[in-house]
Protein backbone atom coordinates (compact mmCIF):
# COMPACT_ATOMS: atom_id res chain seq x y z
CA UNK A 1 0.00 0.00 0.00
CA UNK A 2 2.84 2.38 0.88
CA UNK A 3 4.52 1.66 -2.46
CA UNK A 4 1.22 2.40 -4.26
CA UNK A 5 0.80 5.83 -2.63
CA UNK A 6 4.50 6.56 -3.10
CA UNK A 7 4.14 5.83 -6.81
CA UNK A 8 1.04 8.06 -6.99
CA UNK A 9 2.92 10.93 -5.34
CA UNK A 10 5.82 10.53 -7.75
CA UNK A 11 3.46 10.56 -10.77
CA UNK A 12 1.80 13.76 -9.50
CA UNK A 13 5.21 15.33 -8.86
CA UNK A 14 6.44 14.48 -12.37
CA UNK A 15 3.24 15.89 -13.87
CA UNK A 16 3.64 19.15 -11.93
CA UNK A 17 7.28 19.42 -13.05
CA UNK A 18 6.22 18.86 -16.69
CA UNK A 19 3.54 21.58 -16.43
CA UNK A 20 6.02 24.02 -14.87
CA UNK A 21 8.55 23.23 -17.62
CA UNK A 22 5.98 23.93 -20.37
CA UNK A 23 4.96 27.14 -18.61
CA UNK A 24 8.62 28.32 -18.46
CA UNK A 25 9.09 27.47 -22.16
CA UNK A 26 5.97 29.50 -22.94
CA UNK A 27 7.29 32.53 -21.03
CA UNK A 28 10.68 32.29 -22.75
CA UNK A 29 9.06 31.96 -26.20
CA UNK A 30 6.84 34.97 -25.44
CA UNK A 31 9.87 37.12 -24.54
CA UNK A 32 11.84 35.95 -27.58
CA UNK A 33 8.98 36.58 -30.02
CA UNK A 34 8.02 39.85 -28.31
CA UNK A 35 4.90 39.89 -30.48
CA UNK A 36 1.44 39.08 -29.06
CA UNK A 37 0.25 38.15 -32.56
CA UNK A 38 2.77 35.29 -32.57
CA UNK A 39 3.00 34.19 -28.94
CA UNK A 40 0.54 35.76 -26.47
CA UNK A 41 1.54 36.26 -22.85
CA UNK A 42 0.28 33.70 -20.37
CA UNK A 43 -1.53 36.30 -18.23
CA UNK A 44 -3.40 37.60 -21.31
CA UNK A 45 -4.25 34.04 -22.31
CA UNK A 46 -5.60 33.19 -18.87
CA UNK A 47 -7.62 36.40 -18.94
CA UNK A 48 -9.19 35.14 -22.15
CA UNK A 49 -9.86 31.76 -20.53
CA UNK A 50 -11.80 33.55 -17.80
CA UNK A 51 -13.73 35.53 -20.41
CA UNK A 52 -14.62 32.29 -22.20
CA UNK A 53 -15.80 30.66 -19.00
CA UNK A 54 -18.10 33.62 -18.34
CA UNK A 55 -19.55 33.53 -21.85
CA UNK A 56 -22.81 31.72 -22.56
CA UNK A 57 -21.78 31.39 -26.21
CA UNK A 58 -18.73 29.37 -25.16
CA UNK A 59 -20.73 26.93 -23.04
CA UNK A 60 -23.24 26.40 -25.85
CA UNK A 61 -20.34 25.73 -28.25
CA UNK A 62 -18.61 23.37 -25.79
CA UNK A 63 -21.85 21.50 -25.18
CA UNK A 64 -22.44 21.14 -28.91
CA UNK A 65 -18.92 19.84 -29.52
CA UNK A 66 -19.07 17.42 -26.62
CA UNK A 67 -22.44 15.93 -27.56
CA UNK A 68 -21.40 15.55 -31.19
CA UNK A 69 -18.33 13.72 -29.90
CA UNK A 70 -20.44 11.38 -27.77
CA UNK A 71 -22.78 10.74 -30.72
CA UNK A 72 -19.85 9.97 -33.03
CA UNK A 73 -18.30 7.66 -30.43
CA UNK A 74 -21.62 5.85 -29.86
CA UNK A 75 -22.07 5.26 -33.61
CA UNK A 76 -18.46 4.11 -33.96
CA UNK A 77 -18.69 1.77 -30.97
CA UNK A 78 -22.01 0.26 -32.06
CA UNK A 79 -20.86 -0.25 -35.66
CA UNK A 80 -17.50 -1.69 -34.60
CA UNK A 81 -19.14 -3.94 -32.00
CA UNK A 82 -21.69 -5.39 -34.44
CA UNK A 83 -19.12 -6.00 -37.19
CA UNK A 84 -16.62 -7.46 -34.72
CA UNK A 85 -19.27 -9.84 -33.36
CA UNK A 86 -20.18 -10.95 -36.88
CA UNK A 87 -16.49 -11.34 -37.71
CA UNK A 88 -16.02 -13.66 -34.73
CA UNK A 89 -18.96 -15.79 -35.85
CA UNK A 90 -18.09 -15.75 -39.56
CA UNK A 91 -14.32 -15.75 -40.29
CA UNK A 92 -14.89 -15.13 -44.06
CA UNK A 93 -16.60 -11.84 -43.16
CA UNK A 94 -13.56 -10.83 -41.11
CA UNK A 95 -11.31 -11.49 -44.09
CA UNK A 96 -13.61 -9.44 -46.32
CA UNK A 97 -13.71 -6.54 -43.86
CA UNK A 98 -9.91 -6.39 -43.50
CA UNK A 99 -9.25 -4.29 -46.66
CA UNK A 100 -12.30 -2.11 -45.95
CA UNK A 101 -11.09 -1.31 -42.43
CA UNK A 102 -7.59 -0.62 -43.76
CA UNK A 103 -8.99 1.74 -46.40
CA UNK A 104 -11.06 3.66 -43.86
CA UNK A 105 -8.09 3.88 -41.48
CA UNK A 106 -5.77 5.50 -44.05
CA UNK A 107 -8.30 7.98 -45.45
CA UNK A 108 -6.82 11.52 -45.26
CA UNK A 109 -8.94 13.46 -42.76
CA UNK A 110 -8.62 16.84 -44.45
CA UNK A 111 -9.66 15.51 -47.86
CA UNK A 112 -12.66 13.74 -46.36
CA UNK A 113 -13.82 16.91 -44.60
CA UNK A 114 -13.52 18.95 -47.79
CA UNK A 115 -15.51 16.36 -49.75
CA UNK A 116 -18.23 16.11 -47.11
CA UNK A 117 -18.48 19.90 -46.93
CA UNK A 118 -19.19 19.92 -50.67
CA UNK A 119 -21.89 17.30 -50.23
CA UNK A 120 -23.45 18.91 -47.14
CA UNK A 121 -22.99 22.63 -47.72
CA UNK A 122 -26.06 23.60 -45.69
CA UNK A 123 -25.03 21.79 -42.49
CA UNK A 124 -21.62 22.42 -40.94
CA UNK A 125 -22.33 19.97 -38.10
CA UNK A 126 -22.33 16.85 -40.27
CA UNK A 127 -18.75 16.82 -41.60
CA UNK A 128 -16.98 16.78 -38.18
CA UNK A 129 -19.21 13.95 -36.95
CA UNK A 130 -18.63 11.79 -40.03
CA UNK A 131 -14.88 12.35 -39.92
CA UNK A 132 -14.75 11.48 -36.21
CA UNK A 133 -16.66 8.26 -36.90
CA UNK A 134 -14.28 7.39 -39.75
CA UNK A 135 -11.31 7.76 -37.39
CA UNK A 136 -12.78 6.07 -34.31
CA UNK A 137 -14.60 3.18 -36.00
CA UNK A 138 -11.57 1.27 -37.42
CA UNK A 139 -9.62 1.87 -34.22
CA UNK A 140 -12.39 0.53 -31.94
CA UNK A 141 -12.97 -2.41 -34.32
CA UNK A 142 -9.26 -3.28 -34.11
CA UNK A 143 -9.37 -3.03 -30.30
CA UNK A 144 -12.36 -5.38 -30.09
CA UNK A 145 -10.82 -7.90 -32.48
CA UNK A 146 -7.51 -7.80 -30.60
CA UNK A 147 -9.36 -8.45 -27.34
CA UNK A 148 -11.31 -11.30 -28.97
CA UNK A 149 -8.10 -12.84 -30.33
CA UNK A 150 -6.63 -12.62 -26.85
CA UNK A 151 -9.38 -14.77 -25.32
CA UNK A 152 -7.85 -17.66 -23.39
CA UNK A 153 -7.16 -20.67 -25.59
CA UNK A 154 -8.73 -22.92 -22.98
CA UNK A 155 -12.08 -21.17 -23.48
CA UNK A 156 -11.84 -21.69 -27.24
CA UNK A 157 -11.10 -25.39 -26.70
CA UNK A 158 -14.02 -25.57 -24.27
CA UNK A 159 -16.35 -24.15 -26.97
CA UNK A 160 -15.16 -26.72 -29.53
CA UNK A 161 -15.17 -29.75 -27.22
CA UNK A 162 -18.66 -29.15 -25.88
CA UNK A 163 -20.06 -27.96 -29.19
CA UNK A 164 -21.39 -24.69 -27.80
CA UNK A 165 -23.43 -22.74 -30.34
CA UNK A 166 -21.76 -19.67 -31.81
CA UNK A 167 -24.44 -17.27 -30.55
CA UNK A 168 -24.24 -18.67 -27.01
CA UNK A 169 -20.44 -18.57 -27.09
CA UNK A 170 -20.54 -14.96 -28.29
CA UNK A 171 -22.80 -13.65 -25.52
CA UNK A 172 -21.74 -15.89 -22.62
CA UNK A 173 -18.02 -16.36 -23.24
CA UNK A 174 -16.55 -13.85 -25.70
CA UNK A 175 -18.54 -10.79 -24.59
CA UNK A 176 -17.67 -11.03 -20.85
CA UNK A 177 -14.04 -11.71 -21.78
CA UNK A 178 -13.73 -8.87 -24.31
CA UNK A 179 -15.78 -6.07 -22.72
CA UNK A 180 -13.45 -5.23 -19.80
CA UNK A 181 -10.46 -4.69 -22.11
CA UNK A 182 -12.46 -2.70 -24.67
CA UNK A 183 -14.38 -0.50 -22.23
CA UNK A 184 -11.16 0.28 -20.36
CA UNK A 185 -10.03 2.19 -23.48
CA UNK A 186 -13.22 4.28 -23.65
CA UNK A 187 -11.63 7.31 -22.00
CA UNK A 188 -8.77 7.51 -24.49
CA UNK A 189 -11.14 6.95 -27.42
CA UNK A 190 -13.62 9.65 -26.35
CA UNK A 191 -10.75 12.06 -25.65
CA UNK A 192 -9.30 11.41 -29.12
CA UNK A 193 -12.77 11.80 -30.63
CA UNK A 194 -13.14 15.18 -28.93
CA UNK A 195 -9.83 16.35 -30.41
CA UNK A 196 -10.79 15.16 -33.89
CA UNK A 197 -14.23 16.77 -33.56
CA UNK A 198 -12.70 20.15 -32.70
CA UNK A 199 -10.30 19.88 -35.65
CA UNK A 200 -13.21 19.05 -37.95
CA UNK A 201 -15.20 21.99 -36.62
CA UNK A 202 -12.28 24.32 -37.31
CA UNK A 203 -12.16 23.25 -40.95
CA UNK A 204 -15.94 23.20 -41.33
CA UNK A 205 -16.30 26.48 -39.38
CA UNK A 206 -19.07 24.98 -37.23
CA UNK A 207 -20.68 28.01 -35.61
CA UNK A 208 -22.01 26.30 -32.49
CA UNK A 209 -18.81 24.45 -31.72
CA UNK A 210 -15.46 25.08 -30.04
CA UNK A 211 -13.74 24.64 -33.42
CA UNK A 212 -15.94 27.37 -34.88
CA UNK A 213 -14.91 29.71 -32.05
CA UNK A 214 -11.27 28.88 -32.78
CA UNK A 215 -11.67 29.65 -36.46
CA UNK A 216 -13.43 32.90 -35.64
CA UNK A 217 -10.61 33.91 -33.26
CA UNK A 218 -8.04 33.00 -35.92
CA UNK A 219 -9.73 35.09 -38.61
CA UNK A 220 -9.97 38.01 -36.18
CA UNK A 221 -6.27 37.66 -35.23
CA UNK A 222 -7.27 37.12 -31.59
CA UNK A 223 -4.26 34.93 -30.81
CA UNK A 224 -4.73 35.05 -27.04
CA UNK A 225 -8.34 33.86 -27.45
CA UNK A 226 -7.15 31.08 -29.78
CA UNK A 227 -4.53 29.99 -27.24
CA UNK A 228 -7.12 30.11 -24.46
CA UNK A 229 -9.54 27.91 -26.40
CA UNK A 230 -6.72 25.48 -27.17
CA UNK A 231 -5.84 25.15 -23.48
CA UNK A 232 -9.51 24.63 -22.62
CA UNK A 233 -9.76 21.86 -25.22
CA UNK A 234 -6.68 20.18 -23.74
CA UNK A 235 -8.14 20.45 -20.22
CA UNK A 236 -11.52 19.06 -21.32
CA UNK A 237 -9.75 16.19 -23.11
CA UNK A 238 -7.76 15.31 -19.98
CA UNK A 239 -10.83 15.48 -17.71
CA UNK A 240 -12.85 13.39 -20.19
CA UNK A 241 -10.11 10.77 -20.33
CA UNK A 242 -9.95 10.58 -16.52
CA UNK A 243 -13.73 10.36 -16.07
CA UNK A 244 -14.32 7.74 -18.75
CA UNK A 245 -11.27 5.79 -17.61
CA UNK A 246 -13.28 4.87 -14.52
CA UNK A 247 -14.76 2.23 -16.84
CA UNK A 248 -11.46 0.42 -16.33
CA UNK A 249 -12.11 -0.01 -12.61
CA UNK A 250 -15.76 -0.97 -13.10
CA UNK A 251 -15.02 -3.54 -15.79
CA UNK A 252 -12.06 -4.90 -13.83
CA UNK A 253 -14.35 -5.57 -10.87
CA UNK A 254 -16.89 -7.12 -13.24
CA UNK A 255 -14.34 -9.46 -14.83
CA UNK A 256 -12.88 -10.35 -11.43
CA UNK A 257 -16.33 -11.15 -10.09
CA UNK A 258 -17.03 -13.40 -13.10
CA UNK A 259 -13.72 -15.15 -12.58
CA UNK A 260 -14.48 -15.74 -8.90
CA UNK A 261 -17.94 -17.10 -9.77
Amino acid sequence: MKKFFHGKKLNILYSVIAVIFMWVVWIIACHIADNPLLVPSWNETFREIWQCLKSGEFWIALGGTFWRTIAAFAVSFALAGVLAALSCIAPPLRAGLRPVIAFVRILPTLAVILLILRWTESDKNVAPVIVTVLVLFPMIYAQIMAAADGVDGGLKDFIKVYGIKKREALFKIYLPAVCPNVLAQTGANVSLGFKIMVSGEVLAFTRKGVGGLMQSANLSAMVARLAALTLIVVAVGIVTDILFSQFARITYKWSKKDADD
